[in-house]
């Protein structure tokens, strides 16, 4: 068992600290030795460069929620897990090499017969379902996904296995070729100038998820006509302040709407569609590397974030 821990030290500095050895289990808690992790791109950028009051600029600190790890001890009134079990932990604790968790905390048991190394990224799959379940996306919607990042690539899968019919934008060949190989109905280039009529032939839009940040997108929601009577803009992407025009919502009588974290049944509802097929993982997974080549992913993060995708630190000695 790793007893270390990522730890953003300074503005742009990733380094390892000691955990030590872990703490006499409580009765209802269980020890977890981390097999995997994956990494949160937006939120950890934010933090790791101080921006959109991510950490506070306070350093040292510890971001991330996304553990894939083997029980390996369990406290007396433990009944739900034994050791040997692989679970999912979702707590907002960083990276560690081992966690102590609560038998009623967020926490999943991950079944054989699955791929778990890929499960180390259910925390953004799980945002991204929570904000499909939460907005109402059901069967014959019409969805269009700004953005192809880890969040706008799970939100486009959700709405899917919703039953929507589903459009995505990105700029970045490899996002959108992910997204067709996930099921997207229509994959577009943000970044061809023909895309903005392509998007208003295919509107109305009953769902607008912004997963890019794009300043001008909610004035191009509006001067376009793209989003359906009653429908919904799901603000995904993190923003300092969020700006639109009144006659967006007066207009069409719609809703403005953000969802964050996720919860145990989400990641119920999460586990059956990732074993029905429902939602794919390895396609939008760039990068699966030793824990110890962690301070140069931080560091393409913070310089090069468009070469990155969905990315899963290996804490297994033999990585």
């Amino acid at each position: 068992m790793r007893k270390t821990a990522l730890e953003f030290t300074a503005k742009g500095k990733v380094g390892v600290c000691d955990l030590g050895e872990p703490p006499e289990l409580e009765p209802t808690q269980i020890l977890l030795e981390t097999q995997y992790s994956g990494v949160t791109n937006g939120t950890e950028r934010h933090a790791l460069l101080s921006e959109h009051g991510f950490g506070g600029g306070r350093f040292p600190s510890r971001h991330g929620y996304q553990h894939v790890a083997k029980v390996v001890a369990a406290g007396g009134d433990v009944t739900r897990y034994q050791k040997g079990d692989w679970v999912f932990y979702g707590a907002y604790v960083g990276h560690n090499g081992w966690n102590v968790a609560k038998e009623d905390g967020l926490l999943i048991k991950l079944p054989a017969g699955i791929d778990r190394r890929y499960c180390a990224l259910f925390g953004v799959a799980g945002v991204a379902l929570r904000s499909v379940r939460r907005m109402g996306v059901g069967q014959g919607d019409n969805v269009w996904v700004a953005g192809q990042g880890p969040i706008g690539h799970f939100v486009a899968q959700a709405a899917r296995a919703a039953g929507a019919r589903v459009t995505v934008t990105d700029m970045l060949e490899k996002r959108r070729d992910a997204a067709r190989q996930c099921g997207a109905h229509v994959v577009l280039n943000a970044a061809d100038e023909c895309t903005g009529k392509l998007l208003q032939e295919g509107a109305p839009y009953d769902y607008i998820y912004d997963c890019c940040s794009a300043e001008a997108l909610l004035f191009d929601v509006q001067s376009n006509r793209l989003l359906a009577r009653g429908g919904t803009i799901g603000m995904m992407a993190v923003r300092n302040r969020v700006n639109y025009p009144w006659s967006l919502l007066h207009g069409t009588e719609g809703r403005i709407e953000t969802s964050c974290h996720f919860d145990a049944d989400d990641l119920r509802v999460l586990l059956f569609l990732y074993q029905q097929g429902l939602v794919t993982i390895e396609p939008m997974v760039s990068h699966v590397v030793s824990i110890d080549e962690a301070p140069g992913v931080y560091d393409m993060l913070a310089h090069n974030a468009r070469d990155l995708l969905g990315i899963i630190f290996d804490w297994t000695e033999n990585a």
